[in-house]
């Protein structure tokens, strides 16, 4: 995207927060808020039963 840079982190056994939470805690971000645009992190959580996306938070 040219205005934006997105981290995403998908999480099957576990929830949109916890994957906010790693992006986070493992700084994931950090080597793309030096390129001038904006950094959108994503969490989602992937239902394993229905094999599609149970929950997503921005953050």
């Amino acid at each position: 995207m040219p205005d934006a840079t997105y981290v995403f982190e998908l999480k099957v056994n576990g929830t949109a927060q916890e994957a906010l939470d790693q992006i986070n805690s493992r700084g994931y971000f950090l080597p793309y808020e030096t390129e001038g645009r904006e950094v959108v992190k994503v969490g989602v959580q992937f239902d394993r039963e229905t094999m599609t996306i149970g929950e997503y938070m921005i953050g």
